[in-house]
């Protein structure tokens, strides 16, 4: 069993990598420790019902369409847009507009924070500017740009010009988002309002920048799992192989071996871990390693690392209900993201740390209802994009809340879990049955729901991260400057290369799929070489 190149991770990396890779006609195994690729891209059937195990939407930031077409693969996507709702009023992300109503809809709830609001969203507007420039055309590592010098000279050459200035003002707004609204806003709750539902410590620039973002998003007509399940398909018929169920244990970088669970060994000319960079630490054996300065360089990586957090992580509540999609179309779009309550999360999440240390489960009883109570909700309703995706005059509803994985964790080991998970899901049914979807308590079907721990389970990922590395830790042990992800994909062991969420911050869905390809530009060179 012997490979031109072993990737490591059925993510959508691991997957983009597979498929240029075979593409090449090299000789590709995909390794994936699951029963099924995509990771946090995935879709499955329930009842008749589909439903996104993973991310909402695909956001494309000019990465996403430019490599499928590369690739000649085609997904049917229809625009996905995004609604935001505060109590009662919601409005639709739809154009640039936008951004004017959402701060008409802030003023309404924070009527003395009208010249922090003005300001806010002068700073998102300048933001907005930033983004066009940054992804305003389509990614030139997914284009052949030297077979067509008029674009080349009259549109990328421009664009470089624009992208170096652009980064150097990009790099100035790497404040966690909440220190930088502080600055605009005494009102907590206001800067809660803005700021909850993104991770903790988000970049400035990263998190203002939604608002483009949220222009930018797709769906797959059949469900985001759609995307996987093409790009599977196109891996197989160029002549990939892809081994499921298999977990790799040990990696022996002097004799480019991998060995996975039940002992069977891949050999390969160059490797690319596109999953969790802690376990390719874990498993890497470093006795053989025959350079000392190598070994040194592994372990004193391997202890850094070990120190260092996994991301944030979410809980999700799936729900079915006797209630037809044209119902919750004139509430919301597919996509919405929904506040309750206008207190925001501020105090409660500063009692989290002592609600840990107690171990009190009433404690924790009592900050989780708070939690769910005034926190932002990410709601996917994927029958009102494609009414085809539940029975009719049925809906299935994805619900998600960010959850910190110690608390989880911790009730867990207290022996009340499955409890936990019947408690969340009955605060979120509450807290949107006395607001924005009245009735829906009485239409419910089934519900079930999946926890950082079902994540940490199903990906393997350190602390159940959704995306890579936690904004929290004392530093990053990857590439953070825009200017050097192409050295992201590197390791310091020879012929090993790395991609995904875990070798770039900040992390999403397009920079996966840039570092998957990064590293196969790095990856054909060395096959090059080697003849």
């Amino acid at each position: 069993m012997s490979y031109d190149v072993v990737i490591v991770g059925g993510g959508i990396a691991g997957l983009t990598a597979a498929a240029y890779l075979s593409q090449s006609k090299h000789k590709v195994l995909l390794i994936e420790k699951e029963e099924k690729v995509g990771g946090l891209v995935s879709s499955f059937d329930y009842k008749g019902f589909k439903l996104d195990g993973g991310i909402r939407s695909i956001e494309n930031s000019g990465i996403v369409m430019p490599m499928l077409r590369q690739l000649g693969i085609d997904v049917p996507f229809e625009r996905s847009i995004v609604s935001l709702g505060i109590d009662q009023d919601v409005i639709q992300v739809d154009t640039k507009a936008s951004v004017d109503r959402y701060s008409d809809m802030l003023k309404k709830h924070y009527k003395e924070q009208s010249e922090d609001i003005d300001k806010i969203i002068k700073d998102i507007k300048k933001i907005m500017k930033y983004m066009d420039i940054l992804y305003g055309i389509d990614n030139p590592l997914f284009m052949d740009i030297f077979k067509d010098k008029k674009y080349l000279f009259k549109t990328i050459f421009p664009w470089m010009f624009k992208f170096m200035f652009t980064v150097g003002k990009v790099n100035k707004l790497d404040v966690p988002v909440v220190q930088y609204l502080d600055k605009l806003t005494d009102s907590k709750s206001l800067n809660s309002m803005i700021s909850q539902h993104f991770f903790k410590n988000t970049p400035t620039f990263f998190a203002l920048s939604y608002f483009s973002l949220y222009l930018d998003y797709q769906y797959p007509l059949e469900g985001t799992g759609m995307l996987i399940d093409k790009i599977e398909a196109f891996i197989l018929e160029q002549g990939g192989t892809i081994k499921t169920e298999t977990e790799v244990t040990n990696v022996d970088v002097d004799k480019h071996v991998v060995q996975d669970h039940e002992g069977n060994a891949y050999e390969y000319k160059e490797l690319l871990w596109a999953a969790d960079l802690n376990l390719l630490y874990k498993f890497v054996n470093k006795n053989p390693i025959l350079d000392p300065k190598l070994k040194e360089k592994v372990s004193a990586y391997q202890k850094d690392i070990e120190k260092l957090r996994g991301g944030d992580s979410i809980q999700t509540v799936y729900m079915t209900v006797d209630m037809a999609p044209s119902h919750f179309k004139e509430i919301c779009t597919g996509h919405f993201f929904y506040t309750p309550e206008t207190q925001g999360l501020s105090e409660v999440e500063e009692k989290l740390k002592d609600v840990i240390a107690s171990k009190d489960k009433e404690k924790i009883i009592a900050w989780l209802k708070d939690y769910f109570k005034y926190n932002t909700y990410e709601i996917s309703i994927p029958a009102v994009r494609n009414k085809k995706l539940a029975p009719k005059g049925k809906t299935g509803l994805i619900i998600s809340v960010l959850m910190d994985y110690d608390l989880v964790k911790l009730v867990e080991s207290m022996g009340w879990y499955n409890e936990y998970k019947e408690m969340c899901e009955r605060f979120v049914i509450e807290a949107l049955d006395q607001s924005i979807f009245k009735g829906i308590d009485e239409k419910k079907i089934d519900v079930f729901s999946s926890t950082p721990l079902t994540i940490e389970k199903r990906t393997s990922n350190k602390d159940g991260a959704i995306t890579g590395w936690a904004f929290t830790n004392s530093h990053m042990p990857i590439v953070t400057s825009m200017t050097a992800v192409a050295k992201s994909v590197l390791t310091p062991m020879p012929d090993i290369y790395q991609a995904g969420q875990w070798s770039y911050s900040p992390a999403g869905l397009p920079i996966s799929i840039m570092t998957g390809k990064l590293a196969v530009n790095r990856i054909e060179k060395q096959l090059k070489k080697k003849g």
